[in-house]
C-alpha cells in the first residue's frame, strides 16, 4: 500500500524543513527525488542509513528515488558540518569506494525494475572543462549568496579552500542536470544540506526558469548529546566485513530507552499503530527492552538478513545460557566480537599440548588469580568455568581437548567475569 511521503515524515518526527509547494507536488504527481552519497569510504555507515531509508520511503510512496553516488563531488569534499578541510582521495581509492557504495545501495532500492535509479555525477562532470563550468554555472550564483550559507560561514574563521567553496556549485549543478535530464524536481537530505540543496533550486530557477523543491530531515542526535553512529570501536558500518552483524545487532540492542523511542520511528517501517503499541508496552515494562529488541531485529534484517539476525541472537545468548557446543559452533570473528574487550592472555601451544595444571594456568601464567591458593578456593567453591563448563577438579590438566578450535580457552570467574587465553 502506498504511503503519503510527507505525512510519513511528519508523524515519525523526521521532517525538518520543506520548501513551499513540495508537499502539493508530491500529492499531485509521481515525483523523482534524489539524495547524494559521497564516496568517502568503501562502505556507508549508520550515519547514512536515515538517508537511505528516506529514499526507500519515497519509493514506497510510489515516487522515483534516485541515489546519486558522488564520483565527482567526492573528489572535492563537502564542507557541511566539517571543522577542517578533509583529505582528498586518489583515483584508485575513489573508484574502490564508489564500487562499494553502489553495491550497498543496490541492496536497499529497486534499481532493477525502474522504481529507483542509481547514478554517478562523474558521468556528466568528467568532460566538463573548468572554463565552461564557471561560465555556464558560476555566473548564476553570486559570491554573496554562497557566502551566506551556513556551511561556508561556519568555516570562515578556520579557513576554507576554493576547492571546498566550489562544492556548493557542483552540488547545485547536479540538481540542475538531474532536473533537465531526469525530470528530477526534488532533492532530499539532512538538515545540514539545506544550503547546498537550495543553491540547486536557485540555479534551476535562474538558469532555466524552472521550479524545484527541497525537503530535509532531522539530524539524528542521541539523548545524552553524544554523536549518533559511533561506538567505542568507531563507526558502525553497513559492510559486514567492517562491522559484523553481531556488533551491528548489539549497537541497536544497547540503545538507551530515550533514544529507542525515537529510533523505532526513524529507522523502521513499522506502521504507526504497531509503534504506538510498542511505546505503550515500553512504559509499562521498560525492563523487558522490547523497543530495543524490535529495533535491533528490524535493522539487522534490513541491512544484513534474517539468517544473520538469528545468528546474532544466538551468539548473544551464549554469554547467558550457552554451553560448550554453542560456543564451538560460532565462527571465529563472531566469537571474538562477543568477547571483545575481555582480558586476553597468550599461552604457549607447547605447554598446552603437554598439559598444564589449571591452577598454574589461572595464577602463574595469566595471573587471573593473584595466588594458587585463591585459584583453588574458587574452583572448590564451584565458581570457575572453562569454556562454559564448571570445573571442580583443581588438579585438572588443561590440554588441546580443552581448547576451542585448538586456539582459545574461555575462562569464567563467577557470573560476569570473563577471560580469554589464546594458544600461540
Amino acid at each position: 500500500m502506498k504511503t503519503d511521503f510527507v505525512e510519513e515524515l511528519k508523524w515519525r518526527g523526521l521532517l525538518h524543513d520543506m520548501m513551499p509547494g513540495a508537499e502539493e507536488l508530491l500529492k499531485k504527481e509521481k515525483v523523482s527525488g534524489y539524495i547524494g552519497f559521497d564516496p568517502t569510504a568503501d562502505s556507508l555507515h549508520v550515519g547514512s542509513l536515515l538517508q537511505i531509508i528516506t529514499l526507500m520511503r519515497l519509493e514506497k510512496a510510489g515516487h522515483k528515488a534516485i541515489a546519486l553516488v558522488g564520483g565527482a563531488t567526492g573528489m572535492v569534499g563537502d564542507p557541511s558540518g566539517k571543522s577542517a578541510e578533509r583529505n582528498l582521495l586518489d583515483d584508485e581509492a575513489l573508484q574502490k569506494n564508489i564500487t562499494g557504495i553502489k553495491n550497498q545501495l543496490s541492496k536497499f532500492l529497486d534499481f532493477k525494475n525502474g522504481a529507483s535509479e542509481l547514478l554517478n555525477n562523474y558521468d556528466w562532470m568528467k568532460d566538463y572543462s573548468f572554463l565552461h563550468f564557471i561560465r555556464d554555472v558560476g555566473k548564476f550564483l553570486t559570491v554573496n549568496y554562497m557566502m551566506a550559507k551556513d556551511s561556508v560561514k561556519n568555516r570562515l574563521e578556520t579557513g576554507m579552500s576554493f576547492t571546498e567553496f566550489s562544492y556548493q556549485l557542483l552540488q547545485a549543478y547536479d540538481f540542475y542536470w538531474l532536473y533537465q535530464n531526469k525530470n528530477c524536481k526534488l532533492q532530499l537530505g539532512g538538515s545540514d544540506q539545506w544550503g547546498n540543496i537550495t543553491s540547486g533550486t536557485e540555479l534551476i530557477r535562474r538558469k532555466c526558469n524552472g521550479e524545484a523543491y527541497a525537503i530535509t530531515t532531522q539530524l539524528i542526535k542521541k539523548a545524552d548529546g553524544s554523536k549518533f553512529g559511533k561506538s567505542e570501536g568507531g563507526n558502525i558500518w553497513l559492510d559486514a566485513t567492517k562491522t559484523s552483524p553481531y556488533k551491528f545487532y548489539q549497537f541497536w540492542l544497547n540503545t538507551s530507552d530515550e533514544d529507542a523511542k525515537n529510533f523505532i520511528k526513524y529507522f523502521t517501517f513499522l506502521p504507526q499503530n504497531e509503534i504506538n503499541a510498542l511505546l505503550e508496552n515500553h512504559e509499562k515494562a521498560a525492563h523487558e527492552r522490547q523497543l530495543q529488541k524490535t529495533l535491533a531485529k528490524e535493522l539487522t534484517i534490513m541491512v544484513h538478513s534474517a539468517e544473520e539476525y538469528d545468528a546474532a541472537v544466538k551468539a548473544s545468548e551464549v554469554l547467558f545460557k550457552g554451553g560448550i557446543n554453542d560456543i564451538a559452533q560460532l565462527d571465529e570473528n563472531t566469537f571474538l566480537d562477543i568477547f571483545d574487550g575481555v582480558p586476553l592472555f597468550d599461552v604457549s601451544a607447547t605447554e598446552i599440548e603437554k598439559g598444564m595444571n589449571i591452577v598454574d594456568l589461572l595464577s602463574e601464567k595469566t595471573q587471573i588469580f593473584p595466588s594458587k591458593g585463591e585459584a583453588r578456593k574458587m574452583i572448590q567453591a564451584g565458581g570457575l568455568s572453562l569454556n562454559k563448563e564448571k570445573i571442580t577438579d583443581a588438579n585438572l590438566l588443561v590440554n588441546n581437548s580443552n581448547t576451542l578450535n585448538k586456539k582459545y580457552i574461555l575462562i569464567q570467574k563467577g557470573k560476569k567475569n570473563y577471560f580469554l587465553c589464546k594458544v600461540n
